[in-house]
């Protein structure tokens, strides 16, 4: 994918507050029609980045291309055609739900009515109470409705689920593949890794201020390691373990890791074992997590 075909452009963007630099450096590309998760512990970076990409804040250096806009220069013309979504939604006190979201929509030149009507059945919102009336969960549904009943070209959505009950999260699932259908791109940065696994097409994890990985789920598991837990009948000498690593045994009880590349040679070691149970466990966005941030604490 070229930069000039890319929704988001980021090279070498770099940000500093004072003596602290949030961005160190950070390349960023999403692809139109796909859906790119942005992961990163706090502190990472992930929230100035979004900021920078929504014109809020003005990068130090670097190139930012959003839509093949500048963001600070073309902030106005550009939210017209972006959906924001935040972790933490404030609405006006004194406005009834129905009424933020009709404003939120007229700043992108109105809203899909039919969908508007759809989205806020399917979230379950009462449109008719004010602001203050409601909790974070229903705060965050008025936000998503909002965004999602327009026709925004890129939704950039930071934590959106956060407050959201495990069904309403599912509702939020469905409607992002809805919008990806219609053309839209997305932003995604989320701390629910299963929310990450279920929607995200591509993912960079941001590490330090940088992209430390980025690609698709398959080529990030590729990466890291498969965990194999087996029961056997024979017990296995460790000399005969050689494609696994990290091997503990308990009683016919077996645990083990082996690259993804050599689970083939890992199961032709065990099967001579007898085994009665199996499981092949593929890497999790956890466990890439924790090889990219092991001895990170104790570093500090």
């Amino acid at each position: 994918m070229g930069t000039g075909d890319a929704v988001i452009s980021v090279e070498q963007l770099t940000k500093s507050y004072g003596r602290f630099r949030a961005l160190n450096g950070l390349d960023l590309q999403v692809a139109p029609g796909e859906v790119h998760a942005f992961l990163g512990p706090n502190g990472a970076g992930k929230s100035t980045t979004i900021r920078v990409l929504l014109g809020l804040l003005r990068a130090d250096s670097g190139s930012v291309r959003v839509l093949g806009g500048d963001p600070w220069r073309d902030v106005v013309e550009l939210h017209r055609r972006i959906a924001y979504v935040p972790g933490e939604v404030s609405l006006w006190p004194g406005m009834t739900g129905g009424e933020a979201i009709d404003l939120l929509g007229s700043l992108r030149g109105g809203l899909d009515e039919r969908r508007r009507a759809e989205l806020v059945e399917r979230f379950e919102l009462d449109p008719t109470k004010r602001g203050r009336q409601y909790s974070k969960g229903n705060r965050q549904k008025v936000a998503i409705v909002a965004a999602l009943s327009s026709d925004a070209e890129l939704l950039i959505l930071d934590e959106p689920t956060s407050g959201l009950d495990p069904l309403m999260e599912n509702v939020f699932q469905e409607v992002v593949v809805e919008a990806k259908g219609r053309g839209s791109s997305v932003l995604l940065s989320s701390h629910i890794l299963a929310e990450v696994e279920s929607l995200a097409d591509r993912l960079s994890i941001i590490r330090d201020g940088r992209v430390a990985e980025t690609g698709t789920l398959a080529d990030l598991r590729g990466r890291t390691r498969t965990t194999i837990h087996a029961e056997v009948v024979t017990l296995p000498a460790h000399a005969s373990l050689d494609a696994l690593e990290d091997v503990r045994i308990d009683g016919n009880r077996l645990w083990a890791t082996v690259e993804s590349s050599r689970i083939s040679a890992a199961l032709e070691t065990l099967l001579p074992l007898g085994v009665t149970a199996l499981t092949v466990e593929p890497p999790s966005l956890e466990s890439l997590f924790l090889r990219l941030y092991e001895g990170e604490e104790g570093e500090r």
